[in-house]
C-alpha cells in the first residue's frame, strides 16, 4: 500500500488523504449540497476542499512521506491542487498541498461514483422545469429525496396536474383514473407527493386544518369513514329487528343520526364492552384505542353523560385526555387510586409509558396519571381494566347511572 494509503504514514499521522476527500465530498452529496446546485445554481462550484496538512517539523522529519501524500493527493483526477509555499531552515521552500478544488458537479460526482445518479437528477430537474417550475424549490431544498424517487417522478407530477385541474374533488382516491397510479401509490409516496402538492396548488385548494399525515382531508378527497362500534345497555332498545345482541357498526356520519341514548359508557377492551352490565336507556361505546376526531360530528355526544373507562397506566389516561378533546365534559371511570390500590394483587407492566404532559387532566387524574408516570409506587406500573373484579365494575357503572 502506499504512504497515502488507510494505512500509510498520511494515514496514521492525520494528513488528509484521497480517501478523506472522496469522504468530504460525499457528506456534501448527502447532505444534498451538491444536487441543488443543478436545481438552482448558488455559487457552490468551483468547490474547495480544505486538508489537513503536516506540519513544519513533520515536513523536515518525514520529508519522503510528505512527498508521496503530495503525489497521491495530484494524481486525484480532475482535482486541481492548490499549494503553499512553505520555507523550512533545513531543506527550504517547499510547496505543500493545503486544498483540492472540483470545478463542477460533475468532477464532484465522478470523484464518489454518483455520475449516474447525477444524471438522473438533472433529468428530473429538466422535466419538472418544464412541466411544474413552482416544484423547483423543493429540487433545491430535497434533492436527495427527489433522486429516491425518481422513477415515480413522473407518475408524481402526473397526480400534482390531475390536482391542479381537479381541486378538492371530492372523490376516493380509488377512483383517480391515471396510467401507473392508484391508492396504493399514493400512500408510498404520500411525504413527497405532499411536499410538492403544497407547492403546486393554490391556498384555497389546501384545508390546513389537516396536517400532510391526513392526506385525504388536507387535499379534499373523500376520506376512509371512520366506523363506530357500540352496544346499547337497554335491553328493550333495538335498532334492527329481532337483533340479540344489540352489537352495532356505523359510520361516524350515520352515528351522528341516530336517536341519542340518556348516557354513553365508552371502554378499550373488547371483552369488556361485549360483557358491559346492562344500563337503562344506555350504550356502551368500543374505544380500541383509537382516535376520537370523527366524534367531532356527533353533536349529541354534547348533551348527554359521557363516562370512559381505560387502563390504568400513563396511556390510558392519554388516550382520556385525548377523548376530551372532543367530548369536553367526559368523565373518568374506575380511573382512581383506590381502584388501583385495592387491585394491587393484579398490578402489571406498562412496557413504554408515556411521560408528556396530559393537561385536559383533572386534579385527581392527574395525582394517579404522576405517580403512574413517575414510578412513584412500582416502575411502570399498569393495571388493566379486564382484571378489576366485575363486582366493582358493575357497583361503579350503576353509581354513575344514578348519578343522573
Amino acid at each position: 500500500m502506499t504512504a497515502a494509503g488507510a494505512n500509510g504514514p498520511a494515514h496514521r499521522s492525520g494528513w488528509s488523504t484521497p480517501a478523506d476527500v472522496r469522504a468530504e465530498v460525499a457528506r456534501r452529496w448527502e447532505r444534498g449540497q451538491l444536487l441543488a446546485e443543478v436545481a438552482e445554481p448558488a455559487g457552490t462550484f468551483p468547490l474547495r476542499v480544505g486538508l489537513k496538512r503536516p506540519t513544519s517539523a513533520e515536513l523536515g522529519a518525514r520529508f519522503e512521506d510528505v512527498r508521496a501524500w503530495a503525489a497521491a493527493l495530484s494524481g486525484i483526477a480532475h482535482a486541481r491542487v492548490e499549494l503553499r509555499d512553505v520555507n523550512h531552515r533545513q531543506i527550504g521552500a517547499n510547496a505543500v498541498p493545503v486544498a483540492l478544488w472540483l470545478d463542477s458537479v460533475e468532477v464532484a460526482a465522478a470523484l464518489i461514483g454518483k455520475s449516474r445518479d447525477l444524471q438522473r437528477f438533472r433529468a428530473l430537474c429538466e422535466l419538472t422545469r418544464s412541466r411544474f417550475p413552482a416544484l423547483v424549490p423543493f429540487l433545491v431544498m430535497r434533492p436527495i429525496d427527489a433522486l429516491a424517487e425518481a422513477e415515480a417522478w413522473p407518475r408524481l407530477l402526473d397526480v400534482v396536474g390531475w390536482l391542479a385541474h381537479n381541486q378538492r374533488p371530492g372523490i376516493y382516491l380509488r377512483q383517480v383514473d391515471l396510467p401507473g397510479v392508484h391508492t396504493k401509490f399514493v400512500e408510498q409516496h404520500q411525504r413527497t407527493l405532499a411536499a410538492l402538492l403544497d407547492l403546486a396548488l393554490p391556498a384555497g385548494a389546501i384545508d390546513e386544518r389537516f396536517g400532510r399525515a391526513d392526506f385525504a382531508r388536507r387535499y379534499g378527497f373523500r376520506p376512509r369513514p371512520r366506523l363506530v362500534r357500540f352496544r346499547s345497555l337497554d335491553h328493550r332498545i333495538r335498532r334492527v329487528a329481532g337483533e340479540l345482541d344489540g352489537d352495532y357498526l356505523l359510520t361516524a356520519a350515520d352515528f351522528a343520526r341516530i336517536e341519542p341514548p340518556r348516557r354513553v359508557f365508552v371502554t378499550e377492551n373488547e371483552i369488556n364492552f361485549l360483557a358491559f352490565p346492562p344500563v337503562e336507556g344506555s350504550m356502551v361505546m368500543f374505544g380500541a384505542g383509537s382516535g376520537f376526531e370523527h366524534l367531532a360530528e356527533v353533536c349529541w355526544l354534547a348533551d348527554v353523560p359521557v363516562h370512559y373507562w381505560g387502563d390504568l397506566d400513563t396511556h390510558g389516561f392519554a388516550i382520556l385526555d385525548q377523548l376530551r378533546r372532543q367530548v369536553h365534559h367526559v368523565t373518568s371511570l374506575l380511573m382512581d387510586r383506590t381502584t388501583l390500590l385495592a387491585h394491587r394483587d393484579f398490578w402489571g407492566r406498562e412496557e413504554k409509558p408515556t411521560r408528556r404532559d396530559l393537561p385536559l387532566l383533572t386534579a385527581d387524574e392527574l395525582a394517579v396519571y404522576d405517580d403512574l408516570r413517575d414510578n412513584r409506587l412500582q416502575p411502570n406500573l399498569r393495571l388493566e381494566q379486564e382484571r378489576i373484579r366485575f363486582g366493582v365494575v358493575r357497583s361503579a357503572v350503576e353509581n354513575a347511572a344514578a348519578a343522573g
